[in-house]
């Protein structure tokens, strides 16, 4: 890039004003059926799917990001991780507290990973914490400074061995457009088939967490007896793409009696979730 724009590091770890959001039933049970969870308890609006837990935060961690990040490097920006920790559900009716704050960055041979921090809170207590990780394409910051999202690479030696479950789940022609919706997404490269492909992707691809949503539903369903609220944490890391019409299929390994480590891999073949993480309670 001509004109190398550069990072603030002043900005690192300085919390934004806090945001609110507020549940709706309406809104939690559309984020399940964009998701395709038929799970009872986030079908009937008893419980927010865990997953949803990136709606509340959407809008409000741009702000913070970009105060570290200059906004000229935007069109170069993907989505590298994601990790989420639950101290409870998230139910309809809470209005919930949210903060975020980039704690640092990383240069590296093809690009800069930037960390940043997410807290939800109800009536003063957590209800969740959240770690994104945006790699952007192309720039080197220079240096690698402060707090980086924890690490949660898939052990080799557990992909040796048969996975305790494995499920297909299929991405819908219109999926983007309904997860676009319910989740409050407009990025044009889930929407714009023209667009998309003038970023050099194949099409519209679907939104990074919409698969997660998956790899938790698979999870849930498989190896926590379809209880929600025993998923304490959720990590993955995205690979590649996911299209729709294609299928998406979860492998999952015991590491102990409440942890998992999974990966998820594509009908085109690309293993597009790579060192997922999940941590159960009982």
């Amino acid at each position: 890039m001509s004109d190398q724009p550069k990072m603030n590091p002043d900005n690192l770890g300085v919390w934004s004003d806090p945001f609110d959001f507020k549940v709706e039933r309406e809104r939690t049970i559309a984020y399940a059926k964009a998701t395709n969870d038929d799970n009872p308890r986030h079908v009937s609006g008893e419980l927010a799917p865990p997953v949803f837990a990136i709606v509340p935060v959407f809008q409000g961690m741009i702000d913070p990001l970009f105060k570290v990040v200059p906004d000229s490097l935007i069109p170069f920006v993907v989505h590298g991780e994601q990790d989420m920790v639950f101290h409870r559900p998230i139910v309809p009716g809470q209005t919930l507290v949210s903060r975020a704050k980039v704690t640092g960055y990383a240069s590296k041979s093809s690009g800069t990973t930037v960390s940043l921090k997410l807290e939800t809170r109800a009536d003063g207590e957590l209800v969740n914490e959240q770690w994104m990780v945006s790699f952007f394409r192309g720039f080197s910051a220079g240096e690698t400074v402060g707090e980086h999202a924890p690490a949660h690479t898939l052990d080799e030696a557990l992909r040796g061995g048969a996975p305790v479950a494995e499920v297909t789940q299929h991405v819908d022609d219109d999926q983007t457009f309904r997860y676009s919706e319910a989740s409050g997404d407009p990025m044009p490269i889930h929407l714009d088939e023209a667009f998309a492909k003038s970023m050099g992707l194949p099409g519209i691809i679907a939104h990074g967490m919409c698969t997660m949503a998956f790899t938790s539903s698979a999870v849930i369903e498989s190896v926590a007896g379809g209880d929600p609220a025993r998923l304490r944490r959720l990590a993955v890391r995205f690979s590649k793409p996911v299209l729709p019409g294609q299928d998406v299929t979860t492998r999952i390994w015991s590491k102990d009696a409440n942890t998992y480590a999974f990966e998820s891999t594509s009908s085109g073949g690309d293993l597009v979730i790579k060192d997922g993480l999940a941590e159960l309670g009982e």
